[in-house]
């Protein structure tokens, strides 16, 4: 339809406008303000996996002979400058926000956070004895331009720089590095209490105290310390071997991961320039790669910022809805026999979806379990749940993905947990990764088979359902429980071959059913009637899709979309996407549902998915959608979306600028979807 190249945003750039949605959470004085340093800690953690992944595969690309076609809408060397740019600016915001606003509004809730040159003597006394009883053998200090070369530099690692040097200039000065033992000791040291005034102050700065103590054995009298960080490639290269064990070979790529090649070298702003020389020169760093910063590095550790202050500094907690219907001291399989029920997280218990494996656990006439896994919860009861089963004579096939990036090692201590335990374990499928969420119960019942599912947009692990809103939905639908057995099959056999009734299955038939609902909307569009869509996801990234939605803009189809974070999609724009409107919400859950809507001429069609709209959940992965059929979870979602569109407090407008402004107020009515969605379910008990 379009004889020129449509409209898109770099995804890099994008991405950045969404971590500075985070940002701007950290700067809202209406955000209590121990939330607000988690904020800069989400910012942090977020851009250091922005740079172990996306800017390292840009890195790659640009070495790469035709790398280019890789990444074919535009230029990779001046897309990694304007992430430098952007990042530079971000980072001297974020130093702002902290020292300028959250360190003086801590002071006024009498909380102090002391550096290592405030310590008065009684502090500093407890400081030192704390510091030898604790710190000091768990510290390994190397000294630099010895005989056995520079040190390989750990990249989760926060280092000390030291320079060691005698006042009176008697003793050449020396070089040395101190690992911060964060795997270990707690990041933040809370000092005692003087008259109701909190103190608390950093590891680092503890570290920094007590130097002397450190290289007591040497007569230097004078220590100037910078601390730096390391960002490496983390993208892994698995190369299946002969042995084809996946296991083992993953393993090796883990170990080389932690040698991956640098991407970010992040120093202390007040580090002399023959320093950051000398790094440079030590380790062969790109200037590109240099991002000066505060004084306190890995601010994702902020996370864990004690709240020595009042409740009212912290989100209020919010107590777990139940789900209307089902009684947990009763059997959750008889109650799905009969209806279909649809939870919301984190508004409503992920103890449901416990419970269902529990009771399929122990239920004498369950004959097996089948399941996907992809990132699990620390002390996961998913996991306990299966292994019960196991033990009461269940059949129990998980597909555990070891590809989930960054939970590659967590995945394979389960896997070896799991198979202890006698379970049939899937590692995945060679060149796709299982992202899906799905579980099917099978139950003898009056000599036949009778299949219960669950089906999720979010992981099945309890931790993380506490803070993302997903969707997960309970059903015993014979065509979508078929269509589970299916596919199940198919992954046994390492494939994804057959086709399926009700589901919409990447990465042979997502892409493409997908469309066809598009297209559908399109010809009603231009037979005159009614066309809409209304899409929610993380990311929309694809360009195929993105093509389609500006087609079905020009035939007139009204589309909202929903998108928390990459939107490569220009709303607005003439020609193009002037039926197209964007928001994205961020508040204190992180929102992770996927939910596509189409207006299918007044027979409105729901599907739920694991997936984004990107290539890699279009093309690369096993990903499921599925359709919500009954009416009274159909309006649930409905009602929880038409919340969102109102939203006026946390939604931001994404444009063609991404300046991420705050959708107005229209009348005299604040809506804050997260908060009304929860009194929404509330009231439905």
């Amino acid at each position: 339809m379009f004889k020129k190249k449509i409209p898109l945003k770099n995804r890099e750039i994008s991405w950045l406008s969404f971590n500075d949605r985070v940002l701007q959470e950290a700067c809202d004085p209406t955000v209590p303000l121990i939330e607000r340093i988690r904020f800069l800690a989400i910012f942090s953690s977020n851009l250091e996996e922005f740079f172990r992944v996306r800017v390292a595969t840009l890195n790659r690309l640009l070495k790469l002979k035709g790398g280019s076609k890789l990444y074919p809408n535009f230029n990779i060397r001046k897309t990694l400058i304007e992430i430098h740019e952007i990042v530079k600016k971000q980072q001297e915001r974020f130093e702002d926000i902290f020292n300028n606003r959250i360190i003086p509004e801590l002071a006024e809730e009498r909380i102090f956070m002391l550096t290592d040159k405030q310590l008065n003597v009684s502090r500093g006394q407890f400081v030192r004895k704390y510091f030898q009883d604790k710190i000091l053998s768990t510290l390994v200090p190397i000294i630099l331009d010895g005989p056995n070369g520079f040190p390989e530099l750990k990249e989760e690692s926060i280092y000390l720089f030291v320079i060691l040097s005698k006042s009176d200039g008697s003793l050449k000065s020396q070089k040395a590095l101190i690992e911060l033992p964060t795997n270990v000791h707690t990041r933040f040291i809370v000092l005692p209490e003087t008259g109701n005034l909190k103190y608390i102050i950093l590891l680092d700065d503890v570290v920094r105290y007590c130097l002397d103590d450190i290289f007591s054995i040497f007569k230097y009298d004078q220590y100037d310390s910078y601390t730096i960080k390391l960002t490496r490639d983390s993208e892994m290269d698995i190369e299946i071997d002969d042995s084809g064990n996946l296991v083992d070979n993953i393993s090796k790529s883990l170990k080389q991961r932690k040698k991956g090649v640098p991407v970010r070298f992040v120093y202390d702003a007040s580090m002399p320039d023959n320093l950051l020389t000398y790094f440079v020169r030590k380790m062969g760093l790109k200037t590109s790669y240099l991002i000066p910063g505060g004084k306190y590095k890995s601010f994702k550790d902020f996370m864990d910022f004690p709240n020595v202050g009042g409740r009212e500094l912290e989100y209020s907690r919010i107590a777990p809805l139940g789900m209307k219907g089902i009684n947990l001291h009763e059997s959750m399989l008889n109650a799905i026999a009969k209806k279909n029920y649809l939870l919301s997280f984190p508004y409503q218990s992920f103890d449901y979806v416990i419970h269902f494996l529990r009771e399929a656990a122990i239920d004498p006439m369950v004959t097996s379990i089948k399941i996907t896994l992809y990132r699990l919860a620390q002390n996961s009861r998913i996991i306990n749940a299966l292994i019960n089963a196991a033990r009461n004579g269940k059949n129990v096939l998980v597909l555990l993905e070891l590809k989930a990036r960054f939970d590659e090692e967590n995945n394979i201590f389960w896997t070896q947990k799991l198979e202890e335990e006698g379970i049939r374990v899937l590692y995945g499928i060679a060149q796709l990764k299982v992202h899906s969420k799905i579980c099917l119960v099978s139950r003898k019942e009056k000599n036949k088979i009778v299949h219960y599912a669950n089906l999720a947009t979010g992981n099945f692990n309890e931790k993380t359902a506490n803070v993302y809103a997903d969707h997960s939905y309970f059903t015993a639908n014979v065509k979508i429980t078929q269509d589970l057995e299916n596919l199940f099959n198919d992954l046994e056999h390492g494939y994804v071959a057959t086709s399926h009734k009700m589901l919409l299955v990447a990465p042979l038939e997502l892409r493409k059913k997908l469309t066809r609902l598009i297209d559908k909307e399109i010809s009603n569009a231009k037979k005159g009637t009614k066309a809409y869509m209304i899409l929610k996801m993380n990311s929309l990234v694809d360009e195929k899709m993105i093509t389609k939605l500006y087609e079905a803009s020009q035939a007139g189809v009204k589309i909202k979309l929903i998108i928390r974070g990459i939107c490569c999609l220009v709303p607005g724009l003439k020609g193009y996407s002037e039926n197209i409107s964007v928001i994205s919400i961020i508040d204190k859950f992180l929102e992770h549902a996927r939910v596509y809507i189409f207006g299918n001429n007044g027979k409105e069609l729901i599907y739920l998915s694991s997936g984004d709209l990107m290539n890699r959940n279009l093309d690369n992965r096993v990903e499921v959608a599925f359709p919500v059929i009954d009416r009274e979870s159909k309006k649930i979602i409905k009602d929880i979306i038409n919340i969102q569109l109102k939203d006026n407090t946390k939604a931001r407008v994404i444009n063609d600028l991404q300046d991420n402004h705050y959708k107005e107020i229209a009348g005299d009515q604040n809506v804050r979807s997260q908060v009304d969605i929860y009194n929404y379910l509330k009231k439905m008990n």
